[in-house]
């Protein structure tokens, strides 16, 4: 039951085109039982093999910022191993409220971003040009730590985060954010779920089950993204988003 739900929602992640690791979290905890702590172990590690090759196109197509994602993904690393440290020591019931909280915000981002972006250019309008020198080394650093830690620590991509910072404080545009926030993702990760398996928080059999099962749905669910109306797809990526948050609010 769990890879053929893990099957199902790998097509809807590869629908839609996003991470979906709330969801995964709200799943395996609400669904199945598991612990929390497991659970976010499980979503981060998986999440470096369903990054990583998308991370990689979109450096081949050259949508990625190389120098601003290295900086932010080093630090980054820093934070998500410290979030991941931090995770472990607070208790199952306050961190399954807390990860709800900081899935419903990062939906809130999403939704701002996708129906509200004219609002959101005129309230928080982007860099103009792309923020070099030490700023970048400064900001960078404080930045990367700070998405880090909460994706390390509620084991999200944190991928509204990301894109979010990259537009507004280091003049990326919308196009090469997304390609730069990729690769700031995937050292992430790996450090988020390095510090959840130096913990003994990864249970191996749930994690391939996990990884196997989105993977293929991710692609079956990618060749039906060309047939959706975009209005359709839109809708879903939000309510996806906040679905998990919903229920690792009012179920867990």
């Amino acid at each position: 039951m769990l890879f053929i739900s893990m099957l199902i929602m790998g097509m809807i992640i590869g629908f839609i085109g996003i991470g979906g690791a709330g969801v995964t979290i709200a799943l395996l905890t609400v669904g199945f039982g598991v612990p929390i702590h497991t659970a976010l172990a499980v979503a981060l590690s998986a999440m470096v093999f369903t990054t990583m090759s998308g991370a990689y196109s979109h450096f081949r197509e050259g949508n990625v910022i190389l120098k601003t994602g290295a900086v932010l993904g080093v630090s980054g690393m820093l934070g998500a191993f410290g979030g991941a440290n931090v995770s472990n020591i607070i208790p199952s019931a306050i961190l399954g409220k807390m990860s709800g909280v900081i899935m419903l915000l990062s939906a809130l981002l999403l939704y701002i971003k996708v129906y509200q972006s004219d609002w959101l250019m005129k309230h928080f309008p982007p860099r103009e040009g792309l923020l070099v020198g030490k700023k970048l080394y400064i900001y960078g650093t404080v930045a990367g730590c700070i998405n880090g830690f909460i994706s390390g620590t509620f084991g999200i991509g944190a991928a509204a985060f990301i894109q979010l910072t990259l537009m507004i404080f280091f003049g990326v545009p919308v196009l090469l954010a997304i390609g730069t926030c990729m690769m700031v993702i995937l050292p992430i990760s790996v450090a988020g779920g390095m510090g959840y398996i130096l913990n003994g928080q990864l249970d191996l059999f749930i994690f391939l089950q996990t990884l196997i099962g989105q993977a293929i749905g991710a692609y079956l669910g990618a060749k039906l993204t060309r047939l959706a109306p975009r209005p359709i797809l839109k809708f879903f990526m939000v309510a996806m988003s906040a679905s998990g948050g919903l229920v690792m609010m009012f179920l867990y």
